[in-house]
């Protein structure tokens, strides 16, 4: 059973390290153009390809710190790799993430991104 997200969002002002991240110009500019429908596609590719295996090549280190709005809004909402995810989330690491551990994760990223947005 995954941490419920109202839970996690009222523990993360509490982290510095996730508090420091924004969406900048560019990712904003981004993420108008494409929209969040598109984004969130791209959410649910790379939560499916990058972090639900159970064991993630480059675990740790396999979500950049720039380049794509998801990436940011992963490392702001702890779902930025395994050790995280079970941390801040309860989803157990060494076990392949289910759908419903997925959609948590997209949940997360969809929450912070719409809280993000300057539309």
């Amino acid at each position: 059973m995954t941490r419920p997200l109202d839970a996690v969002f009222a523990r993360l002002p509490a982290s510095a390290f996730r508090m420091r991240f924004r969406l900048g110009a560019r990712e904003q500019a981004y993420l108008r153009d494409k929209g969040m429908d598109t984004v969130l596609s791209h959410a649910r590719d790379f939560v499916a390809q990058r972090l639900a295996p159970a064991q993630p090549a480059n675990d740790g280190r396999q979500t950049p710190f720039r380049g794509h709005p998801v990436f940011i809004a992963q490392h702001a909402t702890a779902t930025c790799c395994r050790g995280c995810l079970a941390k801040w989330h309860d989803i157990p690491a060494g076990k392949a993430m289910t759908l419903e551990e997925q959609q948590h994760a997209v949940a997360a990223i969809e929450r912070w991104l719409r809280g993000q947005s300057t539309d």
